[in-house]
């Protein structure tokens, strides 16, 4: 009842949002000359880890800039702010901007309303991709249109305790570079002192896919889906998942409640812990007088070189009224500017998309200097791999499903092939049809 409540919703919402999409294109007026509010639905602002401050910060430094316009923050954590924006929508109630991970990509820009941005901006989205990372621009593409304005994210970095990497006998300079290096200083740091060895955010109901991904992908370059068919049982895809239930088995991958693996690494219980940069800061924070945190590359299979998959979110243009588009266009730029990456990077722990501001001594060359460890994270993004997204109205009960079987693989003791196949075959009936 939940789900179909949910899609019903969505289909509503969408049609509230498009009924006006043809007439409000190429309307977007030239500049904001009377007060004007706009609404934005951001999911860091529902918490303090991950950038609550930082984002209030920077909504204060615009509407400094734009005194015409005031932006209306609403928050809601990542998991939740599409249902909000599709809730308000039905309610009457206009959305602005909203910033949606990129698993809501494709429904957003097919389903939900979303403007595609070279529309309404053309020449000036042109040159504020100027020193963007191109592969990271592309990310908000649907069909050759910018839907979402890439914003914040990350790669996948192993955090490490480097504390415990001594307590167990072994190099914190010496970071595991392959998964077979991974199982064994997992398995050294559980024997030697008692505590965690690896854990990947991979699993959980906050998680996403993205962290999965970057380890199916790494293995050769299957990816979960290849157009409307499901992929990610192939061999490719589920040797990787095989890789992570030999961990499990081994005794390297820790055995812990998939919500917990945050405060099990920040309580300093945890070796290593595959994740977003996002929460740099939270651990640091956490780390303080207790422990050392360390970050490396995601590790590799052997030979083969690593597709770091990103997390995080792209910033959307919901608006209708011409003059609320450019207003909405003036914060998407802001907030995707030199000056907010320097704030984004250094308070939140995300990758700034304009690598300039790391060599620009007016942004982020003295932090980057003073935080080395952070090098770790911008040296994947030559070899960014996009996060697959799903499609159709049902791409969020689809991925859960291959997100519950990837779990039941590795914790549980079935076959982890089998199991993935079986959740292939049930998750195919709910695919667009080709």
């Amino acid at each position: 009842m939940i789900r179909r409540h949910f899609f019903a919703l969505a289909l509503s919402a969408a049609f509230l949002a498009g009924g006006f999409l043809a007439s409000a294109q190429a309307q977007m007026a030239q500049s904001v000359d009377e007060p004007v509010t706009i609404t934005f639905y951001n999911y860091n602002l529902a918490s303090a880890g991950l950038g609550r401050e930082a984002t209030l910060d920077l909504i204060a430094r615009f509407e400094a800039a734009n005194p015409n316009v005031h932006v209306e923050p609403i928050a809601a954590p990542s998991n939740e702010v599409l249902s909000r924006v599709q809730a308000d929508m039905v309610a009457g109630i206009e959305v602005d901007v909203a910033q949606l991970v990129f698993r809501d990509l494709i429904y957003a820009a097919n389903e939900l309303g979303a403007q595609p941005l070279e529309d309404l901006a053309g020449d000036e989205l042109a040159a504020h991709a100027a020193g963007f990372v191109p592969n990271g621009l592309a990310l908000g593409e649907v069909d050759g249109k910018t839907y979402g304005l890439a914003y914040v994210f990350s790669t996948p970095v192993m955090f490490m305790n480097r504390d415990l990497f001594r307590e167990a006998g072994l190099d914190p300079d010496q970071s595991p570079r392959t998964w077979e290096e991974v199982k064994v200083a997992g398995k050294q740091i559980a024997e030697k002192t008692g505590k965690h060895g690896f854990f990947p955010g991979a699993y959980g109901p906050i998680d996403g896919t993205f962290v999965y991904q970057a380890i199916v992908m790494s293995n050769g370059g299957g990816k979960v889906r290849d157009g409307n068919t499901l992929t990610f049982a192939d061999k490719d895809q589920a040797d990787a998942v095989v890789m992570l239930r030999d961990l499990m088995d081994s005794g390297a991958h820790a055995r812990i409640d998939v919500g917990a693996h945050m405060d099990t690494f920040a309580s300093g219980n945890l070796g290593m812990f595959l994740f977003t940069s996002a929460v740099l800061s939270r651990f640091e924070t956490a780390a303080e007088g207790k422990f050392e945190v360390g970050l490396a590359p995601m590790p590799a299979f052997g030979d083969k070189p690593t597709a770091p998959t990103n997390s995080g979110s792209a910033i959307f243009m919901f608006s209708q009224d011409p003059v609320k588009q450019r207003a909405a266009w003036e914060l998407m730029k802001f907030l995707t500017s030199d000056e907010a990456y320097s704030v984004i990077t250094s308070k939140i722990g995300y990758l700034p998309l304009r690598l300039g501001t790391l060599d620009d001594p007016r942004y982020l060359k003295d932090w980057y200097a003073a935080n080395p460890k952070f090098k770790a994270n911008v040296a994947q993004l030559d070899r960014l791999t996009p996060n697959v997204a799903f499609p159709g109205p049902n791409y969020r009960q689809v991925e859960n499903m291959m997100k519950e079987a990837v779990t039941e693989a590795v914790f549980g003791d079935g076959d982890p092939r089998e199991v993935l196949k079986k959740a292939q075959d049930l998750g195919q009936s709910l695919m667009p049809q080709d």
